[in-house]
């Protein structure tokens, strides 16, 4: 069972294709292709390979908007194995990612090694990190709008900055964890979003039979994996790529999402 988890359940990637219905989706996004990747952890468990093999992957899906839910580096029981570099050597090898439009929004490890220098290495790489902020998407005339808080367990999530008032399109909203699901639903800008993405959870990482998830995180718990629909809006939590406290996934195999979305 170790072997098993720590090397083979470790390194198996699953795509997990997902159709999302979106009421009034505009027609130039009819089957826009968005991949998710979270929870990367690198590089205390996570090898450089492994995070090359992803990016392959999500490559191959040749997705239209690329969307990385954070937890980029680890910061925790082993901050010795932390190394400084590790923001730039994750941002270097997700700058070959190919898709046209890439965003991301950080992870409570994020902010515990340091936001400056994760935001800085992923913009580095041409990667924009969405901290209380909203895009505008656009595609043959038509648009949608993407929104990405601070980590709502670590940081300082502000729905009124990050969500537009009044959008003239979807809105898709990146927040790492995924329980804070429940507070942007009571929010008064919570109507307009259509679909959250969110990561955290890594799906339990270790599950075992007829009793799920070992440990789940604060702000992880409620929402495990998996599409769930909270009132009026969609929430998708990714299993996510790394590991945590052990390197160790039983019955919860990393994963990339990819999303085609379709009217509702």
């Amino acid at each position: 069972m170790v072997l098993y988890s720590g090397e083979i359940g470790r390194h198996r990637i699953e795509v997990a294709e997902r159709a999302i219905s979106i009421a009034n989706l505009p027609d130039g996004f009819h089957g826009f292709r968005i991949a998710q990747l979270s929870d990367i952890h690198f590089d205390e468990y996570t090898e450089p390979f492994f995070l090359e093999r992803a990016v392959r992957r999500i490559n191959g899906l040749k997705p239209d908007l690329v969307l990385l839910t954070g937890d980029f580096v680890t910061q925790g029981a082993f901050n010795f194995m932390v190394v400084k570099h590790a923001p730039h050597r994750c941002a270097e090898i997700l700058s070959s990612l190919s898709a046209p439009q890439i965003y991301a929004v950080l992870g409570n490890h994020d902010f515990a090694f340091g936001a400056v220098p994760v935001v800085q290495a992923l913009t580095g790489a041409r990667i924009p990190v969405l901290l209380n902020r909203h895009v505008p998407i656009e595609r043959n005339g038509d648009r949608l709008w993407l929104c990405g808080i601070e980590d709502p367990g670590s940081s300082r999530p502000d729905l009124n900055a990050a969500v537009p008032a009044d959008p003239d399109g979807p809105v898709i909203l990146m927040s790492h964890s995924p329980d804070y699901v429940d507070t942007v639903v009571q929010h008064p800008r919570g109507p307009v979003i259509d679909l959250m993405l969110s990561g955290h959870t890594h799906g339990g990482q270790i599950r075992l039979p007829f009793f799920g998830a070992l440990v789940l995180p604060p702000m992880g718990q409620k929402y495990v994996e998996g599409l769930f629909h909270v009132e009026q809006l969609q929430l998708y939590v990714n299993r996510g790529l790394g590991t945590v406290g052990m390197p160790f996934r039983l019955n919860c195999v990393p994963e990339i999402t990819l999303f085609t979305l379709q009217p509702a």
